[in-house]
Parts: structure tokens; C-alpha cells; sequence
């Protein structure tokens, strides 16, 4: 085999390179595409892992509230406990950050994103040391304890272009936005907790700063050896007084909620980027195909002088082995560079938004790339196969006569459609670990058994179509040749109906998500103008606009109506992420304020209605009509001496959220606020009156919200003392003008689905892929039977056909094959767009969508295939129609 491989491959090689490097480079896109991905994915993890163990340290357990805050006087009854060895109390806060002092940072080029950290300086070296804080060389130690004084770790520097060494005997200084209030603090030093950018500060500091006396976000607790965990824990929550929303959690819960929410999207992508190895083992299947039937003589001389059949199938089986082997060796390099590029430029985050501010080390993993390289490998092999079979099923005698093959035997349709009846059954099997295995398994099915059942499919249509051309002899030829050798047609069709069916269900899938997501953004954004906190992009309690702000901007002049909104997330289960909680005014018929799926629920007496996303409904397997007792206890701030809670909720209705993956519940305003108190606001939908200026509108907005700053709607400590002529006031700070941000409902939805098709152009190349490796593989197929046909049609022309009707002849071939092709693949194409839209996604996103056929860009994808199939099969009957082609038929004589 060896000697054959060096004789008989390697000049093949030789004289058809370019061939072959076509083969090698679709398995290595494929391969570098998935192992890139991946190695992304996984450094991206692994860093964000890293990086909660460095900031939460090594606790046996933490606490904290379902929702809102924790009181500071839960805080003693912890550390008191005889079965405590300490507990660390945290205040976990977010805020915009710039370089300089409000008199100066509206020079800053940018703000920074700034998770801002409370913590016992005496207790957080034993208990995470990584946040220990380490004053600047110099400073006095008790700049430890310093109101207004943070420390930054490196990312923090780095993005507040500071230097890790003081400059001068003043401290840097800089400014930190939340909600609508300017902080202007100094950097005392650094700590070494890496990850995003952070800033580190006394806890009693932090809470004069920004306003939260009494208030804690989390309780570290380190137990004594031999101490059981759930024997404590249930102790602890049967005191009396103990507050029902505070919720213990495991040390490793924060990896696991990130791990699961980006589980779904990691797989999507993996399974996205295999669709080029996919389409890759077409292309290395047409490229065998047109060499085995190059050297079909060559075979056959072989078989003559003694090679076995299965000598001649693990021939090409091993050429098509050399092709992914080299394809798989380069892939898994050029994805590994792929992958550090990617990593230095765009950090860890593929477009999910799950690991944004992340700026990962790569993590190489030599199993991964073995297990990648196989996939590459059994790619290249699984494309080989057909071509293999047909140089073991090859007739010696009759290809050295160059009579072809014979025709095809008659093809039974059941292994197609036991493959496409297993396939829908494996769409009812609900997700494994959130993820959509036999949806996968399905499709993979489908498109298999579509395949299989082609020649059979092929068989009747080609059938039906002979009464037409009975009459015609050119197209009578073409068909009665594409009928009689419908195997072979099958072959050549089967890339263009896996690729316009992927290209299809891709179409259809993405056509269907941008239809339903333009009608939920009509649905959600019914106001013109919406205006936030700048700080929007934070993500916290701490870019709320305060209480009594959008009551103030309701009596500005020019407004018609103004309606508040509110986000609060809700960390209902450890393990998985927070559910957001959005308040709102419903009125008497959610309906309209709410993308319903079905009619509301009336809502019996004594409960209190919420309606939830579908990402509820698969979370947490709840269903309208029923009663959810998990949020009611969030709610209740202490155990109460009856057994029912402050509200009963119940679930009202279902609507359709596309922005929040994790869940989200919406509960009336009014009911918000007698539960929690707190009427600050995330949003404000404005409805100005006709004919307003919309400018001095937002002006006097502006204005408004810089006194608000200033006045100090929300407490905070004063600046540290500064020499005379230093003194900053926040609300006369130039930033005082991006406190809050406009933006029109024309403009987000621009914005949203600018990302979203953004985020979809993928498709549209993988699309573009598929569909020239699809035309490839008819190009590569027309060939290799032309050349094998070349005494037919020297026979033809001997009966008197032209070159012109010759070629017509396989033009009329070609354009059948390819028409019952694109039939199947737009079929085909549509199935698997079902699976896609209404099983992939429910299981992977927890969203629904409404199928949406764009017909005139699916009859153009068939349109174009068929007429480039057509155009392909007459180029390449060209070289076989000439005096070659003629003069072949001497050889018999």
C-alpha cells in the first residue's frame, strides 16, 4: 500500500496540485474555525474563573439576598456564630470611571466600566487575599481606612491610563459616575486580583460614598473544621427573624451561572463553525470523485494486473486519510493562531457579551486539538468514501474501453426514510443539559436520509418529466441518460442539495428571528424618546435614576405623558443566573403594554399577578396558572409568623423577551412599589407633545438631572480636603452634562438590528461557502463523467450530432439534475429550518419565533443553482465533445 501511495498517489499529486490544496484547505477552515472557537471559549472561562476565585477568595459559603441588598445587622448574628471562624462583610457596587477630577474629566478620552469592591480591610488578606490592599511605596497605613480612597488592580491602570507608580507627592485622582451623582476619589494604591477592571475600598467607605449605609451585597463565611455545612446553613435560616430572601450559595456557584447561560451560545457557535468542516468533506469527496475518474484506466489496469478490490478501496481511503491528516495538522495550527489573535484583539468575547472586559491567556489543550484533528480526519474520510467505492466496484474490462459505468440498479427508499422518520423523532427529545444534542442529531439525520433518498427521488421525477420530452430527442437523450444513470446523478447533486438546504434552513431561520424580533421591538418600545443614566452600560442598581426624578421630569413643560421603568435582577437558585424583575405600569390590560404569548389569565382574588418570559417557562418549568411561591419568599424581607408570604404571585400570562436569555418576570408598578419602597427608575419612556422642542426638552432634562446630582439626591462622602483653589463641585462638572442619555425608539431599533444582522453575517458566508463548494462538487462530478463518457458522445457525434447538440445534451443533464436537486435541497432546506426554529432555538435561547418564508430569496438560491449547475455541466462537457471525443471511438475498431 505504501509503495502504490508513493507511485501511484504521489504522481497524481504532482500533476494536480492545486486540486488536492483545494481539499486540504476546506478541511483546514473547517478544523481552525471549531478549534478556534473553542480555545476562545475556554480560555475565556477558564480567565473568568480565575478571576471570581481571586475576588471572592476561598469562603465555605456566601450570602446574599434574592434580591436588593442584605441588612448590616445580619452581619453580627453570622459572625457570632461558635461555628464561625470569620465572615467578611462586601458591598458589591458598579460605576463609570475616568482619570482626573470632575474639573478635568471631561478630557478623559473615554469612561471605564468599574466594578467598585466595600471590604474589611483586617479581614479580606486572610479571606481573599487577592484584594488585599497595597498602598502606594510611602503612603501611611491607615490610608487603608481613607474616605474617598480606592486601589485599583492592573486592568483598572491599564484602562485609566494610570501609571502602577505615583507621580509626585498627590495621589492620582479620579472621577467615578453613579447614577446621576459625579464621586471624585483618590487611588491610595493597588490590589493584585486580575479579571476586569476593579477597584477596592473600605467598606464603611464605600458605603458613606455612595450612599448605602446599613446595606451589604454579600456575607463571606469561613465555618470551623469539622463544621457541616447544611447543618448550619439550616440552622442559621430557622432563627428566628432570619430574612427569607437571603439565599447561600457555594463558592463556585458564580463560575457555574456563567459556564450555563454561555453553555447554549458556545455549542451554537461550535456547530456553526463544523458547518465548513462539513461542507469540506463534499469538496474533498468532489475532488476524489474527478480523480478517480481521471485515473479510472489506471485503476482498471491495476485490477488487471492483480489488485483486489479492497486493495483499491483502501487506496483512496488512505489518499483521502493524507488529505485530513495534513488539513487537520494545518487546521488546529492556523486555529491556534486564530485563536490568539482573536484574544488580543477582541479579549474573550465572541459576540455573546458573556465574557466582555475579559482579557484571557490562552489555553491550549492538547486533547482538544486531538479530538478537532480526528474530527477534521473522519471528515476527510467520510467524503472518500463514495469515491473509494466506486474504485472498488470499478468494471476493468469495460473502463478500458472507456465505456463508463453501468447503469444504476432500482433504489429502495427505505433507509431515506427511516433516516428522515428517525430524525423527527429525535426532535421531540427534549435538551441535554440545556443543550440541543438530538436536534443536532436530527438535522444531521435529515440531511442524510434527504441525500439517501435522492436517487429514488430523482427516479420519479425524471419519470414524470419523460411524457414531455417524448417528442424531443435532445431532451429525451438528457433524460433518459440522467434516469438511467441516476445513481451517479444522485452523487453529483448530493453537495448542492446539502449545501442549498443548509443554505436554505440558514435563510429561513435568520429571516424568521429578524421578522420576530422587529415586531417585539415594535411591541416593547412604544414610546419616541427614551431617556437613562449614562452608566447605563454597567449594569447595576448604581445606574439608577433616584426616587422622585421622573415625577420631576413628568411636570417639565412639553411632555405629554412620562412612564417609569424599572430592571432589578433576582437571584432566585445559586446556581443559575439572575432573573431580571421589570416593573412598569400594565394597567388593566397587559396586553398592551406586553408581547403576549396567548391571552392573559384572570387573576383569582388575593393574588398578584406577573407575567414571565418563556426562558421562565423552560428555566424553572412554571406554566400560567400556577403559583409561585420561590418569588413570593424573595419578596419577604423576614421569615413571617404565618405561612403566607407579604404576595402570593401568580403567573398571569407569558410574553416574548429576545433580550434577556436568563429569564425576566414583569410585575405592575404599583405592585413594586408596595412590596420594596424603592421608586428609583432604570428608564423613562417620554411622550412629548406635538410640535415640542425636542432639544431644549432634553435640556432642561439635563439640567434637571445635574441638580439632582448635586443636591445630593444620593449621598456621598465629600472629596478628600484639597488645596485652595482645587475644590470640585460634581454638579458644576463639565460631566454633569452626560449624566443622563437620549435615545430615540428609530434609533434602537437601528441599533438593535444593526447588531443583529451583525451578528448573522456569519451565516451569510457560511451560506456563500456551502453553496460554491456545492457547484464545486457538480463541476468536479460533470467532469469525471464527461471524461468517462467521451466514447459516447464521440458515438453520437458519429451518428450525426453536432458539438453544439452534444453539448445542449449535457447542458439538458445538468439543468435536470441540478432541478430536481435544488427541488430536494429547498424541500429539505425547509425541514430543517423547522427543526432550527421552533426546536434549536426554544432549547438552546429559550426564545420562540414565528416561521417566516422569504420567498423571492429562496426562489433566487434555486434559480442560481440551477442555472449555475446548468452553465457548469456545459463547461464541462466542452473538452469531452471535441475531436477527442471522436477519434476515442477508433480505439475499438
Amino acid at each position: 500500500m505504501l509503495a502504490l501511495l508513493r507511485t501511484f498517489s504521489w504522481q497524481d499529486l504532482r500533476h494536480h496540485p492545486w486540486r488536492s490544496a483545494a481539499a486540504v484547505a476546506a478541511v483546514m477552515l473547517g478544523v481552525a474555525l471549531a478549534f478556534a472557537v473553542h480555545v476562545i471559549n475556554a480560555s475565556a472561562l477558564d480567565e473568568f474563573s480565575q478571576a471570581v476565585r481571586a475576588v471572592n477568595g476561598q469562603p465555605d459559603l456566601e450570602l446574599r439576598a434574592m434580591q436588593g441588598s442584605l441588612p448590616e445587622a445580619l452581619y453580627e448574628r453570622v459572625a457570632t456564630h461558635p461555628g464561625v471562624t470569620r465572615a467578611s462583610p462586601l458591598l458589591e457596587l458598579s460605576a463609570l470611571a475616568q482619570a482626573g477630577s470632575a474639573g478635568n474629566a471631561a478630557t478623559a478620552p473615554a469612561r471605564t466600566p468599574l466594578r467598585v469592591l466595600g471590604a474589611d480591610a483586617l479581614l479580606v488578606p486572610a479571606m481573599a487575599p487577592a484584594l488585599a490592599s497595597r498602598p502606594w511605596p510611602g503612603a501611611d497605613r491607615m490610608v487603608l481606612f481613607a474616605p474617598a480612597t480606592v486601589f485599583l488592580n492592573a486592568a483598572a491602570l491599564q484602562a485609566l491610563g494610570l501609571s502602577t507608580e505615583p507621580t509626585g507627592d498627590t495621589p492620582p485622582r479620579i472621577t467615578l459616575q453613579a447614577g446621576l451623582q459625579s464621586l471624585v476619589v483618590d487611588v491610595g494604591g493597588t490590589v493584585a486580583a486580575g479579571g476586569a477592571p476593579l477597584a477596592v475600598m473600605d467598606i464603611g467607605a464605600a458605603q458613606d460614598l455612595f450612599g448605602r449605609s446599613g446595606q451589604l451585597s454579600r456575607i463571606d463565611v469561613q465555618l470551623r473544621p469539622g463544621t457541616d455545612r447544611a447543618a448550619w446553613q439550616r440552622d442559621m435560616q430557622a432563627q428566628a427573624g432570619w430574612p427569607a430572601n437571603a439565599s447561600f450559595a457555594q463558592p463556585g456557584d458564580a463560575a457555574q451561572r456563567i459556564s450555563n447561560l454561555s453553555r447554549a451560545y458556545r455549542v451554537n457557535l461550535t456547530v456553526l463553525a463544523l458547518v465548513a468542516l462539513f461542507t469540506g468533506a463534499f469538496l474533498v469527496f468532489s475532488v476524489l470523485a474527478l480523480s478517480v475518474a481521471q485515473r479510472a484506466p489506471q485503476f482498471a489496469l491495476l485490477a488487471v494486473l492483480g489488485t483486489t478490490p479492497r486493495q483499491r478501496l483502501s487506496l483512496v481511503l488512505a489518499e483521502s486519510a493524507a488529505l485530513g491528516l495534513v488539513g487537520s495538522t494545518a487546521g488546529i495550527a492556523l486555529g491556534t493562531a486564530l485563536a490568539a489573535v482573536a484574544l488580543r484583539l477582541l479579549g474573550g468575547d465572541l459576540g455573546g457579551g458573556y465574557f466582555s472586559g475579559v482579557q484571557p491567556a490562552l489555553q491550549w489543550s492538547a486533547p482538544a486539538a486531538l479530538i478537532y484533528g480526528a474530527l477534521g480526519l473522519a471528515a476527510a474520510l467520510a467524503g472518500g468514501w463514495w469515491p473509494a467505492r466506486a474504485a472498488q466496484q470499478l468494471p476493468p474490462a469495460q473502463t478500458l474501453k472507456g465505456l463508463g459505468a453501468a447503469a444504476s440498479a432500482a433504489e429502495k427508499p427505505w433507509l431515506g426514510a427511516g433516516l428522515l422518520a428517525t430524525g423527527g423523532l429525535l426532535t421531540l427529545v427534549p435538551p441535554v443539559f440545556g443543550i440541543p444534542l438530538a436536534a443536532y442529531i436530527a438535522i444531521a439525520l435529515l440531511l442524510v436520509g434527504g441525500i439517501a433518498l435522492l436517487p429514488w427521488a430523482m427516479a420519479r421525477a425524471l419519470h414524470a418529466l419523460q411524457p414531455l420530452a417524448a417528442r424531443h430527442v435532445l431532451p429525451l437523450l438528457a433524460l433518459e441518460r440522467a434516469r438511467r444513470m441516476r445513481g451517479s446523478a444522485a452523487i453529483a447533486v448530493g453537495g448542492v442539495v446539502a449545501s442549498l438546504s443548509l443554505a436554505v434552513a440558514l435563510t429561513v431561520m435568520v429571516s424568521s428571528f429578524r421578522g420576530s424580533v422587529t415586531q417585539w421591538l415594535d411591541a416593547v418600545l412604544p414610546s419616541p424618546l427614551y431617556v437613562r443614566s449614562a452608566q447605563s452600560e454597567a449594569g447595576s442598581e448604581a445606574a439608577l435614576l433616584p426616587a422622585g426624578f421622573a415625577e420631576a421630569v413628568a411636570r417639565l413643560p412639553g411632555l405629554d405623558r412620562v412612564q417609569p421603568l424599572r430592571a432589578s435582577p433576582l437571584q432566585l437558585e445559586p446556581t443559575r443566573p439572575a432573573l431580571m424583575v421589570l416593573s412598569r405600569p400594565l394597567g388593566t390590560d397587559p396586553g398592551q403594554h406586553l408581547p403576549l404569548v396567548g391571552e392573559p389569565l384572570a387573576v383569582p382574588a388575593g393574588r398578584t399577578a406577573v407575567y414571565i418570559s418563556e426562558a421562565v417557562v423552560d428555566l424553572y418549568g412554571l406554566a400560567p396558572g400556577m403559583d409561585w411561591p420561590a418569588l413570593s419568599r424573595s419578596f419577604s424581607p423576614e421569615v413571617q409568623a404565618s405561612t403566607s408570604p407579604v404576595a402570593m404571585f401568580f403567573i398571569a400570562g407569558i410574553w416574548r423577551d429576545y433580550a434577556r436569555q436568563s429569564g425576566a418576570v414583569v410585575m405592575d408598578r404599583a405592585v413594586w412599589l408596595a412590596l420594596t419602597g424603592d421608586a428609583r427608575t432604570s428608564d423613562l419612556a417620554l411622550w412629548p407633545r406635538e410640535g415640542a422642542d425636542l432639544a431644549a426638552l432634553q435640556q432642561s432634562i439635563r439640567t434637571l438631572a445635574a441638580a439632582s446630582g448635586a443636591s445630593g439626591a444620593m449621598p456621598a462622602h465629600p472629596a478628600p480636603a484639597r488645596p485652595a483653589g482645587q475644590g470640585e463641585s460634581a454638579g458644576d462638572a463639565p460631566v454633569g452634562a452626560a449624566l443622563v442619555e437620549f435615545v430615540s425608539s428609530s434609533t434602537i431599533r437601528e441599533r438593535s438590528l444593526h447588531i443583529f444582522d451583525r451578528s448573522f453575517a456569519v451565516t451569510y458566508w457560511l451560506q456563500a461557502v456551502a453553496i460554491g463548494i456545492g457547484l464545486f462538487g457538480v463541476a468536479a462530478s460533470f467532469s469525471a463523467q464527461v471524461l468517462a463518457r467521451r466514447k459516447e458522445f464521440g458515438l453520437l457525434a458519429h451518428l450525426g450530432l453536432t458539438r453544439r447538440q452534444i453539448l445542449a445534451v449535457v447542458a439538458g443533464e445538468g439543468a435536470a439534475w441540478t432541478g430536481v436537486g435544488a427541488a430536494a435541497g429547498l424541500a429539505l432546506g425547509i425541514v430543517v429550518s423547522v427543526v432550527l426554529v421552533h426546536v434549536v432555538n426554544p432549547q438552546s435561547f429559550h426564545w420562540t419565533m414565528d416561521l417566516s418564508l422569504p420567498q423571492g430569496r429562496l426562489l433566487a438560491l434555486c434559480a442560481a443553482v440551477i442555472v449555475s449547475g446548468t452553465v457548469t455541466a456545459w463547461l464541462a462537457g466542452r473538452a469531452a465533445a471535441g475531436r477527442d471525443a471522436v477519434m476515442a471511438v477508433k480505439e475499438d475498431w
